[in-house]
């Protein structure tokens, strides 16, 4: 990355960053989303099953995953104050972390899984089909995990396009993988979810070699030589990963936590009815994934003009990236609201199913504007290293308001299902509103700092 002076430069920085994440990022979420269409064409059960199972897997994985983040703005701004020969140890660090965060997840895991999912009012074969989704995927727990170590190392030098390359190339092999066991084709067994589970984490497995194999051979990662060495562990270098890593993790988890309790709440209701939520879901997060790749580059950006101690700069990114965000969230909240239908009958051909996600996608609609604002936001505050307040500020905002409220309107008013979307709205606004407000504050404190620096220096 390098230094831009106006306005122009900026967008053209932005969007260099910003467009190869996004592609990555609907490459990483086309897995979950071709789980769960590919599901539905074997059988509702099947969809309700990995419904189920992605409930419980994706907040784990994404909290987790979270956790090793703090390695995007820790290179991004050693990067930017060109102090590269810390660079290779950071990574190789967060590699030796993620290891050992995925046999905690696989141990937990192993344990906590069958009383889970039996305290939940689940039909007996979506319950055995989530089961074996879960189980399915934990073979590729310690691949994503390293991966995610990896393309912080890619991302954070603003190489966003050998990202995306990666993920483009693995992509057809999922969509492979899981025609094959999900259906039973070529000889193989027709595994239906548990064949979707298993298509992921072979996926995972190629993601990570090849981009272990990029990092040590293509320029400029080799000039790194992260694999050159092993050096062993630093638990003070784990300090600093967990002290920026664990409140951006914890922002993730209440974040992804709370779509994966509503849905499990949800268990009380009909199979169609948890089907028809999770169809919409899976579209919501697919729109999604705009301000989350914003907020991606928001790290990476912030974090590097932060480091080489451009405040000003780092402000104006901050607010760029918000107001692209809400442009493209007025274009999906028309998508929503003007071809609802349409997006349904994508999923499913069920006409129960069909009809209620028409519905849900309604209620999506309202997701986009505040998603368009919180999630660039704490992009942004990740690059200032801004990530203890941040999570307190996630947690009340979803745990404390979002979820209650969705649980008083499904239960106590005629909404029923419905209130819980209401609920999850109404968190999403709060997380806007005060995540917005510690930005601000952020910035003024950083504005002020570097005024009395300037005037000491006069």
């Amino acid at each position: 990355m390098k230094q831009t002076f106006t306005i122009n430069q900026k967008i053209r920085q932005l969007l260099y960053i910003l467009i190869p994440i996004f592609i990555t990022q609907l490459g990483m979420f086309s897995m979950n989303f071709f789980d769960t269409m590919m599901s539905s064409r074997y059988s509702a059960d099947d969809l309700a099953g990995v419904a189920i199972g992605s409930s419980l897997w994706v907040p784990v994985y994404t909290g987790l995953s979270g956790i090793l983040l703090a390695i995007t703005p820790i290179v991004a701004q050693l990067a930017g104050a060109k102090k590269t020969k810390e660079v290779p140890f950071t990574v190789m660090q967060g590699i030796y972390a993620s290891i050992v965060l995925a046999i905690v997840v696989f141990a937990i895991g192993s344990v906590a899984l069958d009383p889970v999912l039996n305290r939940m009012n689940l039909e007996e074969n979506v319950r055995d089909i989530a089961k074996s989704y879960v189980v399915a995927l934990s073979f590729g727990i310690i691949p994503v995990f390293i991966y995610a170590v990896l393309r912080c190392f890619i991302d954070a030098l603003g190489m966003t396009k050998t990202s995306m390359v990666i993920t483009l190339m693995s992509l057809p092999l999922n969509v492979f993988f899981n025609y094959a066991l999900i259906f039973g084709k070529w000889g193989l067994p027709a595994l239906g979810g548990a064949g979707a589970g298993y298509a992921s984490a072979i996926t995972y497995w190629l993601i990570m070699i090849i981009a272990a194999f990029v990092i040590h051979r293509e320029h400029p990662f080799n000039q790194y030589q992260i694999f050159r060495s092993f050096p062993a562990i630093s638990f003070a270098k784990w300090k600093e990963i967990l002290f920026i890593g664990i409140p951006i993790g914890l922002s993730i988890f209440f974040e992804t936590s709370i779509f994966s309790a509503v849905t499990l709440l949800m268990s009380e209701y009909s199979t169609k009815v948890i089907a028809a939520h999770q169809v919409a879901i899976n579209f919501a997060s697919l729109l999604y994934m705009i301000p989350l790749s914003i907020s991606m580059s928001l790290t990476i950006i912030v974090g590097f003009e932060v480091g080489a101690s451009r405040l000003r700069d780092a402000k104006i990114f901050s607010w760029l990236g918000v107001g692209t965000a809400i442009f493209f969230s007025l274009l999906c909240i028309t998508l929503l609201l003007l071809f609802r239908e349409q997006i349904a009958s994508f999923y499913t051909k069920d006409a129960e199913v069909l009809k209620l996600t028409t519905h849900f996608l309604f209620f999506a609609a309202f997701f986009q504007l505040s998603d368009a604002i919180q999630a660039p936001v704490q992009g942004a505050l990740r690059g200032y290293k801004d990530v203890n307040t941040t999570f307190v500020m996630t947690m009340i905002s979803y745990w404390v308001i979002g979820l209650p409220l969705g649980y008083y309107l499904a239960n106590t008013t005629h909404l029923e299902a419905y209130g819980y979307w209401i609920g999850l709205i109404s968190g999403l606004i709060a997380g806007a509103v005060t995540l917005s407000t510690r930005l601000l504050l952020i910035q003024r404190k950083n504005f002020r700092a570097d005024k009395s620096v300037n005037n000491a220096s006069t």
